[in-house]
């Protein structure tokens, strides 16, 4: 049995997973908890915040995400692409940065403007 509180509206249901049972879900107050709790017991995913190195004098980094949730397990991984990565300016919000990484067809994306 997993616990956790599921974090998709305010009321952050105190959720109980049975992973034995089909993944039954217990403690959730509406819908969102079933999906929730299931998603996360069985295969946990995240956006990726994290910034990457600019060829600028006034910027030393750009903040990006991943444009799409990733598995929690491949985090480290998709980390690791970025320190192989520094962009030149300018760069404008939502400007792919990285595409289809680790063959998952998730970009990581800029979520600032970087003018020179």
């Amino acid at each position: 049995m997993k616990e956790m509180i599921c974090i998709l509206c305010p009321q952050g249901c105190h959720l109980q997973v049975d992973e034995k049972n089909d993944y039954k879900v217990r403690g959730n107050r509406c819908e969102k908890g079933i999906l929730y709790g299931k998603t996360e017991a069985q295969n946990p995913t995240r956006v990726l915040s994290s910034t990457v190195r600019v060829k600028s004098r006034l910027y030393p980094r750009c903040p990006v995400k991943t444009d799409a949730p990733i598995p929690k397990s491949l985090i480290f991984d998709a980390m690791a692409l970025l320190d192989c990565l520094e962009l030149d300016v300018p760069v404008e919000r939502g400007d792919v940065v990285l595409e289809n990484i680790l063959g998952l067809k998730v970009n990581f994306i800029a979520t600032r403007d970087l003018k020179e």
